[in-house]
């Protein structure tokens, strides 16, 4: 039986990456004793791995497909085929940034001051590249974690993963610049991508994914129209594409359905019920597919 091996991260991407498959239809349970949690498809194998690990597995073939960050495929070096970008992280749906930090007392104030200096981070490969497009040569030493902590005591300055920025700020550090946006990356091994069966499913994972993301944030309005009200009710609508506009069986009235941003309903229905709307649902969607 045709099987793909998927790679799910484990550490900070796990738990946002298991909601995604969630969203998108797929049932993943994880025995923390297991490093091979179950998937409610059959075609499908899952391992859980490091981030940092996926991108060198795919490469080999020993996984057909993984998800990871662009960081971390920059840092192997690995040769993979990009299926799909998918922008989440471990707090929300947007990418993250490595950054160059130093604590707030030091005199450092630019990229050219780190001449000599020495640097902490888990991304040595990615950050030794930009120093050298930047001229610039420093001591970059891996960091196994807490990198935010090593600054001053034991290195002039680090570079980090930051969403926020708010551990940064916590540990009294200041960003003097961006190596990298990164965002998550549905990857997959050149070889298996080649195979008919196997490319089918994983261009159906990373639809159902991209369509997850999509939807997020978004919400689904339906409401009953006067054609008499109908043009001042479709200006209230800030739908992404044009609103769906039927006949009801009286003639007189038309069913109204879009898609909007969750974060405006409050304001619209008001304005919507004032406009004419009648019998206005508000419902939650899963997955958008254009």
């Amino acid at each position: 039986m045709n099987k793909i091996r998927l790679g799910i991260p484990k550490g900070s991407l796990q738990e946002s990456t298991l909601r995604l498959f969630d969203k998108a239809g797929f049932t993943i349970r994880v025995d923390d004793r297991s490093y091979k949690p179950s998937i409610d498809d059959d075609d499908i194998e899952c391992l859980m791995i490091r981030a940092q690990e996926i991108p060198k597995y795919v490469e080999q073939g020993a996984l057909d497909v993984g998800l990871c960050g662009e960081d971390w495929i920059q840092e192997s070096g690995a040769a993979i085929h990009e299926v799909a970008e998918l922008v989440y992280s471990k707090n929300g749906f947007r990418k993250v940034r490595l950054v160059l930090a130093v604590p707030e007392a030091s005199p450092i104030q630019s990229v050219k001051d780190l001449d000599g200096k020495r640097i902490a981070t888990e991304l040595v490969r990615v950050t030794q590249k930009y120093l050298a497009n930047n001229g610039i040569t420093a001591e970059v030493e891996f960091s196994w974690g807490a990198t935010e902590v090593k600054a001053p005591d034991l290195v002039d300055a680090i570079a980090d993963l930051t969403e926020t920025g708010s551990s940064l700020r916590a540990n009294k550090l200041r960003v003097i610049a961006t190596i990298l946006e990164s965002s998550t990356k549905l990857i997959a091994n050149t070889t298996s991508y080649q195979d008919g069966w196997k490319k089918e499913k994983i261009d159906e994972i990373a639809l159902l994914l991209s369509s997850a993301i999509m939807a997020e944030g978004r919400v689904g309005l339906k409401m009953n129209v006067d054609k008499k009200d109908l043009d001042a009710v479709v200006a209230l609508l800030p739908a992404l594409k044009n609103p769906t506009v039927s006949d009801l069986y009286d003639k007189r009235s038309v069913a109204v359905e879009t898609i909007v941003e969750e974060k405006v309903v409050r304001e619209i229905i008001p304005k919507l019920k004032k406009a004419g709307a009648q019998g206005i649902v508000e419902y939650a969607i899963n997955k958008i597919v254009y």
